[in-house]
């Protein structure tokens, strides 16, 4: 899909559609969805290109219509750390909303990709009007801070393979958002491997590992869940007794 300004009824529709791939922006208030339609516009990005980088200033919030986003960082010796990679239907750059400060991260076009742009100086006018969407806006940032949590138990107690299993569930889940669930993640494994901290040989051996047992279908730069059930039954921990919380 040609995805365009929102200066038509139809083109004002499709945005709507594609935003609605987003359960958070489903949830908003009819006035905020209404609100950020009005205020938005879409950007393009060819594959390499910045957005932005660590220490820019914030300039809004982002939703990715098409192709993908990658959020990391690089060390003066040219080390990457990759964060995640950002899909269809998923927002991000709300911390800075928040806190005013600059950009915490790095993000790329990891492919040729559509954004859905809102500037913080129509945000910063809304909320000033509405101050109740802040809840919203909220909400979008503690779902992150949840993510983040539970990547730092993962990281803490369990073996590298339920770990590998557990971020592939949690990418075709569309990182909580069921809506935009998906069976074939195009993520080469060097960049999997940077989002988990091990090392690229590890990965390759996991994932052929989970492929001889039928849970995947390995291709170039994409990874086919074909049993999920087998899947998530490879992530649960075995070792490691959680409390009730």
């Amino acid at each position: 899909m040609t995805f365009h300004c929102a200066n038509t009824p139809a083109d004002r529709e499709a945005l709507a559609s594609a935003l609605a791939a987003s359960a958070w922006f489903r949830a908003s208030p009819a006035d905020l969805r209404a609100a950020l339609l009005e205020e938005g516009r879409v950007v393009r990005l060819p594959a390499g290109a910045r957005l932005f980088i660590r220490g820019d200033a914030d300039d809004g919030i982002y939703c990715v219509l098409e192709g993908a986003i990658r959020i990391g960082a690089a060390s003066f010796a040219g080390k990457e750390a990759l964060l995640a990679l950002i899909e269809p239907g998923n927002w991000f750059g709300e911390i800075a909303l928040f806190d005013g400060r600059p950009r915490t991260h790095d993000a790329y076009a990891e492919r040729d990709a559509a954004l859905f742009h809102v500037p913080r100086a129509a945000l910063a006018v809304l909320l000033e009007r509405a101050p109740q969407y802040w809840h919203a806006f909220g909400l979008l940032l503690t779902q992150k801070l949840r993510l983040m949590f539970n990547w730092i138990e993962e990281t803490a107690l369990l073996p590298a393979s339920q770990r590998v299993a557990r971020r592939l569930l949690l990418m075709a889940g569309g990182y909580g958002d069921a809506s935009a669930a998906r069976r074939v993640l195009k993520v080469p494994q060097e960049d999997l491997a940077m989002m988990l901290a091990l090392s690229r040989q590890t990965i390759n051996q996991i994932l052929r590992q989970f492929e001889t047992q039928g849970a995947l279908t390995l291709r170039y730069a994409e990874i086919e869940i074909v049993d999920a059930v087998l899947l998530t039954a490879l992530a649960m921990p075995d070792a490691v007794a959680r409390p009730h919380r």
